[in-house]
């Protein structure tokens, strides 16, 4: 399933995002080294998230040297301050074995301490722990309700597991409508993930009626991602089996369209 791949670099995605945050007033010219400076010295002044932004520093060895055990050492210290990008961190490395011993009972721990502060990726990581029973009972409800949590914060991972627990009537009643409409919150925020459902909801006539312009739409502006190009290439010459060659255009005008609005209002 596709969410499952995305949930799994949720809380890395944060510390990346974070990052970015961090060094969007420096001057680009600015070495990595200087950052990595000036993220010590705000750890240093016991500063939570920057301990968490240099940690990722050190997991990637960017600017630093590569130091797992530091990083543990600093992901711990934010966590334990009450950060909560570094309580998802660290259930993560609890999770997937990284620096320590895996641990399921630990990550759950930390990524429940992130999730109830209202931290997206938190809230998406508890739900996936329990849409897998790991170290806790499976309830696919529970993970409905940490899902849509985050998904209402704009989550893209929250947005696109809520929208396939719909599809799939886990934790749910099964409702296709609401899966459209979660997907499409996905969609319009440039994910390839939403993009794709999409296209396949209006290919199949899921909670919408069965429209191939649409589904081409979405299926060629998937198309576009790198790591899609194949797969959504050989989407779209299934879908012109179905369709005239006017269709087709339109489609293709729609797509263009659509990527001139950045995803909004493109089913029109």
């Amino acid at each position: 399933l596709t969410f499952i791949l995305l949930l799994s670099g949720a809380g890395l995605t944060a510390c990346a995002n974070l990052q970015k945050e961090q060094t969007a007033h420096k001057q680009e010219n600015d070495a990595t080294v200087s950052y990595a400076e000036y993220l010590k010295t705000l750890a240093e002044q016991g500063y939570a998230p920057g301990q968490a932004a240099l940690d990722l520093m050190y997991e990637e060895g960017q600017g630093v040297p590569r130091d797992d055990q530091l990083a543990l050492e600093r992901f711990r210290k934010a966590a334990e301050q009450g950060d909560a990008l570094g309580q998802v961190v660290l259930g993560l490395m609890y999770k997937k074995g990284w620096g320590v011993p895996k641990d399921d009972r630990l990550a759950v721990q930390w990524f429940r301490k992130a999730a109830e502060q209202g931290h997206a990726p938190g809230q998406v990581n508890l739900g996936w722990m329990y849409y897998e029973g790991r170290s806790v009972p499976r309830d696919d409800q529970l993970a409905v309700q940490w899902f849509r949590k985050a998904a209402e914060q704009g989550l893209a991972d929250g947005q696109n597991n809520l929208g396939w627990m719909y599809k799939e009537g886990r934790g749910v009643p099964k409702n296709y409508k609401l899966a459209v409409h979660w997907y499409r919150k996905l969609a319009e925020q440039g994910d390839v993930s939403g993009h794709i459902a999409l296209s396949r909801m209006y290919e199949k006539g899921r909670g919408v009626p069965r429209n191939y312009v649409y589904a081409y739409m979405w299926m060629d502006i998937a198309s576009d991602d790198d790591g899609f190009e194949g797969e959504g290439r050989r989407a779209l010459e299934e879908f012109e089996k179905e369709m005239t060659p006017s269709q087709i255009q339109k489609a293709k005008e729609l797509a263009r369209a659509c990527k001139r609005k950045q995803y909004k209002g493109c089913e029109v």
